[in-house]
């Protein structure tokens, strides 16, 4: 993106002065263009941010993305952005942070890098707000759908309360308060996110296709939106003057678990899923217990967003299709 500005005329109440015929060329050397680059920083360049990374290097931005891995900041620099290596739980690691118009704060959890999930989601985004510049633009930090706890199967949206029973869920709500409270949180917008599928990424597909029985509950409700959709989503919050302080990103389109393995076994041409109850203990357990139906209207509206997959039926089957068939 390209951001471009004019030098006024003196006495003049617009960009270009007056013209006489015989004189435009070289009144209109006078002209100046001032470019400038428009820099973006993301931390947390996973699944989702990687991808908004691409977006916005096409779009000709300069993009700095965090990384801890200093191998993972090789590649990343093949692909012509800007790594800087640091760790959000280790303060003294972090690098200086370039002054940025857009911040994007997409950090997922990483549970084999030894911290624990309240150091990574609340300590980590503290370390990051007190190392950026201040005159650092709009953060947009990507929240989960998480921090509902409702279990009831009735709609939630923005304005429903927040009282999250898993760990993730309670860590994103006190990562979300400590952004509203911060100096560099102004102007921020929080971004939930259902759960995110899409390329190399619908869990359950190898149980699937091996037809092996899945260890998860057929009843409640799954909320979900397509990875191209959360990409739109984030896009369009970068570039809109006005916000809410909070959005709600899924589809609109709740469904029940069974119903959604089904319809992935029809696309693989596998056998109906058969279901059985998961260990009492296991992070899928503790998941089955909500059960919510996110609504979509507000962002829908605020952002004027038209999904590319409207539901989990276009988004499967754009990723599991044989090719050349109908969508």
């Amino acid at each position: 993106m390209i951001v471009v500005s004019y030098f006024r005329w003196p006495n003049h109440g617009g960009p270009f002065p007056p013209c006489h015929p015989g004189d435009c060329s070289n009144r209109l050397g006078f002209l100046r263009k001032e470019q400038r680059q428009v820099h973006k920083l993301i931390i947390g360049c996973g699944y989702l941010g990687h991808r908004v990374a691409r977006q916005w290097q096409q779009a000709g931005d300069h993009v700095s993305v965090l990384t801890r891995s200093v191998s993972r900041a090789g590649q990343l620099a093949e692909e012509g952005l800007h790594p800087l290596v640091g760790d959000l739980t280790a303060v003294d690691s972090l690098p200086e942070f370039p002054a940025c118009d857009t911040v994007l704060y997409a950090v997922g959890y990483d549970r084999s890098s030894g911290a624990s999930i309240q150091q990574v989601y609340v300590e980590g985004l503290k370390h990051a707000l007190e190392a950026l510049p201040s005159s650092t633009g709009r953060i947009i930090y990507i929240s989960s759908t998480g921090v509902y706890g409702q279990d009831d199967g009735n709609w939630v949206d923005e304005s429903s309360p927040c009282h999250p029973t898993r760990p993730g869920g309670i860590a994103c709500l006190a990562a979300e308060k400590l952004l509203a409270s911060h100096p560099r949180g102004v102007g921020s917008i929080v971004l939930r996110l259902a759960g995110i599928y899409g390329p190399d990424r619908l869990p359950r597909r190898a149980a699937i296709e091996a037809g092996e029985s899945l260890a998860t509950p057929a009843d409640g409700y799954l909320n979900l939106i397509h990875v191209e959709d959360g990409v739109q989503a984030i896009l369009a919050a970068e570039s809109s003057e006005t916000l809410p302080p909070l959005l709600v990103v899924a589809d609109g389109q709740p469904v029940l678990r069974g119903t959604y393995f089904e319809e992935m076994a029809r696309l693989l041409d596998a056998p109906a899923p058969l279901f059985k109850p998961p260990d009492p203990t296991s992070p899928v357990a503790q998941r089955a217990t909500g059960n919510k139906r996110i609504s979509n209207q507000r962002l829908l509206k605020e952002l004027g967003l038209s999904l590319k997959y409207p539901s989990f039926r276009e988004g499967l089957g754009s990723l599991l299709a044989p090719p050349g068939t109908p969508s």
